[in-house]
């Protein structure tokens, strides 16, 4: 999206939603980016080729930072959504809250990138057409063919129409998540790394979500 210089921006930091720490944050013509990685000054190409995979591949809007000393990487968010803690949750049109959906896309997108920046993009490419598989067997909107899923992959839940999953839907959703990651990351710790992802969420927000998701049948495997 961006290739900038130090001068062309403002850097400086959040409190972490539910965790004591600060979380760097860059502004740039009104917008914000988070910081996803930090590479010294001999990975240049190295950062490049993270930044175009994120932008090119990925559709995600992201700045590529260069200084002196280093190059970073940072990914779009919205700064509202991340720090304020007294939003309603959203009620979608179909009964279920759209935050859970917005949730679920997130998870989704966050195992995906896990899986490639783990295992490169022939395996990233291979969970795409499992997700497809299952969305055309459970028939499951929007995740039913190869592009229905790259198109939940490129969503921006915070500023495009969701998809109309119910919560019969999320929960195959979460349950199928679970086995097809265990089939990739095995017994580690992926659930956490996934739901990192719900950062981006209120606190408020993530916090409904978290309580919901205990209530489904699919939500211990992500305890």
């Amino acid at each position: 999206m961006f290739i900038l210089k130090r001068q062309d921006v403002e850097i400086g930091s959040f409190q972490h939603p539910s965790k004591e720490q600060k979380i760097p944050i860059l502004s740039y013509q009104g917008q914000t980016f988070r910081l996803l990685s930090v590479f010294n000054a001999a990975q240049e190409e190295e950062a490049h080729t993270l930044w175009r995979d994120l932008t090119d591949n990925r559709g995600k809007a992201c700045v590529l930072l260069e200084e002196p000393e280093r190059f970073s990487v940072w990914g779009k968010i919205n700064l509202e959504q991340s720090s304020k803690g007294a939003q309603p949750v959203q009620t979608a049109v179909n009964g279920v809250s759209a935050i859970f959906v917005k949730a679920g896309i997130l998870i989704i997108q966050a195992m995906y990138e896990d899986v490639a920046d783990l295992m490169g993009g022939k395996q990233a490419k291979r969970f795409e057409g499992d997700l497809a598989a299952v969305g055309a067997q459970l028939h499951l909107p929007d995740l039913g063919s190869a592009e229905s899923v790259t198109g939940i992959l490129k969503l921006d839940p915070f500023s495009a129409s969701l998809p109309p999953w119910q919560t019969s839907h999320l929960n195959t959703i979460f349950k199928e998540l679970h086995r097809i990651g265990r089939s990739y990351f095995g017994r580690s710790n992926f659930t956490d790394r996934a739901l990192e992802a719900l950062d981006e969420l209120s606190p408020t927000e993530r916090d409904a979500f978290l309580k919901w998701l205990k209530e489904l049948s699919s939500g211990q495997l992500w305890q």
